[in-house]
C-alpha cells in the first residue's frame, strides 16, 4: 500500500474507532496489517502488553534495552516474554553504556538528556520499527499536556507508518479497573510510587497527587524522550 493510502486509512480509522475498546482496536490492527504490526513497550505499559497478548496472540513486541533500566523493569519484560503469548524482540543501542561514556563522558543523561535519549532510545526504535508498517504505543491523553490530542489510530509522518494508541482515551481509573479485573502483573516499581517508569537515572517516584510524569527528568524542562515527538 502506498504512503498516501496508508495515511488516509489511518486517519479514517482514527475517526471510526474512536470510542472502541482497546481490544477491538488491536484486533482491527491485526486484521489490517498482519505481521507488519508491532507493539513498542517500555514494560511500564503492562496493561497494553496484557491486552495485546490476549487480543493478538503471538504479536511482535519490541523492548528498547537502554542499559539504564531498573532491574524490576527487566524482570517485568522477562515475565511477559516467558508467560504471555507475545514474540519479544529486545533492541540494543549501537553502543554499550561504557562505549558511550568513553565517547561522550560519563553520565551523559545528566548533562545532555536529549542526546542520551536520542542515542539509547530514538535510534534503536527506528531500527526496531523498520520492518513494520504499523506500530502500537501505550500513550494516553491524560499522560501529559503534549498528548491530549492523540488519536486511537493516526499517521506517524516522521516515520511514514501508521501509529496506534489503543489506550488513548483511557483514564487511570480505566487502567486500574482493568488491572484488578484481569489480575495484570505490574512492574513492582508501581508499589514504590513510580507512576511513569523510564530509565533509572532519570526517573523517581512521585508523591500522592503529583503529576504522574513528574518523576521523569525531574528538575529539568524535558518532558518527552523523543520517541513520540
Amino acid at each position: 500500500m502506498i504512503t498516501a493510502d496508508l495515511q488516509q486509512l489511518a486517519e479514517q480509522a482514527g475517526r471510526d474507532l474512536e470510542g472502541a475498546h482497546p481490544s477491538d482496536i488491536l484486533r482491527w490492527a491485526a486484521q489490517t496489517f498482519g505481521t507488519d504490526l508491532v507493539l513498542a513497550s517500555s514494560m511500564g505499559d503492562e496493561v497494553l502488553v496484557h491486552l495485546a497478548a490476549a487480543a493478538v496472540p503471538g504479536i511482535d513486541v519490541i523492548f528498547l534495552d537502554t542499559g539504564y533500566h531498573f532491574a524490576e523493569t527487566l524482570g517485568t519484560r522477562d515475565y511477559y516474554a516467558d508467560f504471555t503469548n507475545i514474540q519479544l524482540r529486545t533492541i540494543l543501542p549501537l553502543r554499550t553504556v561504557a562505549e558511550q561514556d568513553a565517547e561522550h563522558g560519563e553520565k551523559l543523561h545528566d548533562r545532555d538528556p536529549n542526546l542520551c535519549c536520542a542515542l539509547r532510545k530514538v535510534e534503536p526504535l527506528e531500527r526496531g520499527l523498520e520492518p513494520y508498517t504499523a506500530w502500537i504505543t501505550g500513550m494516553r491523553r491524560e499522560d501529559a499536556p503534549t498528548r491530549t490530542d492523540i488519536t486511537v489510530v493516526g499517521w506517524d509522518a516522521k516515520r511514514g507508518k501508521v501509529k496506534l494508541n489503543p489506550l488513548a482515551a483511557w483514564t487511570q481509573d480505566d487502567v486500574d479497573a482493568y488491572v484488578e479485573e484481569h489480575h495484570v502483573v505490574l512492574n513492582p516499581l508501581r508499589q514504590a510510587g513510580y507512576a511513569s517508569i523510564g530509565c533509572a537515572p532519570c526517573t523517581r517516584a512521585v508523591a500522592p497527587g503529583e503529576d504522574p510524569r513528574a518523576g521523569r527528568w525531574s528538575g529539568t524542562s524535558k518532558i518527552e524522550c523523543g520517541l513520540h515527538t
